[in-house]
């Protein structure tokens, strides 16, 4: 990941590349192939506790804060929602968790998956990006928190 790239770049990168598919065949193969490139998630973390509520697959997601910036890691036994979450992994992963929080999402739309995914699915990947975001907002608060506590000690 790029971290001088915008979220925004990012998706508009996403765009671009749905932009050369001409039908929904052809996108359904880029999303699968994208799921197919995503890196297994260790064994460790396939447990309930990582397990994303709201998804009729199962899809495990875990996320850890290093240097101000969340990074991201999740697998799914659904090929289809494996490339999902390898998207929106492209696009948050590595940026700090105002930025994720703030994030429209516009891609998503853009690329026309609000409209093309069956309801459950999509509801599915609505369950992805608010867990993405309560990582962040996490984060974020366990920051502040800690940064007001230097403050006063």
């Amino acid at each position: 990941m790029n971290q001088y790239q915008t979220i925004e770049s990012v998706e508009n990168e996403i765009v671009d590349e749905f932009s050369l598919f001409d039908s929904w065949d052809d996108k359904y193969e880029y999303i699968i192939d994208l799921g197919k490139k995503l890196p297994p998630l260790d064994e460790q973390f396939k447990k309930d506790e990582n397990k994303v509520r709201g998804c009729q697959s199962t899809v495990w997601l875990v996320a850890e804060y290093r240097d101000g910036n969340v990074y991201y890691k999740a697998e799914s036994d659904a090929i289809i929602v494996k490339g999902l979450i390898s998207m929106l992994i492209r696009v948050l992963s590595g940026h700090t968790p105002e930025e994720i929080i703030n994030a429209k999402l516009d891609f998503i739309q853009k690329i026309g998956m609000t409209t093309h995914l069956a309801q459950t699915r999509s509801n599915g990947l609505l369950s992805m990006v608010k867990q993405m975001k309560h990582f962040a907002l996490a984060y974020k608060l366990k920051s502040e928190a800690e940064n007001n506590e230097r403050r006063s000690a």
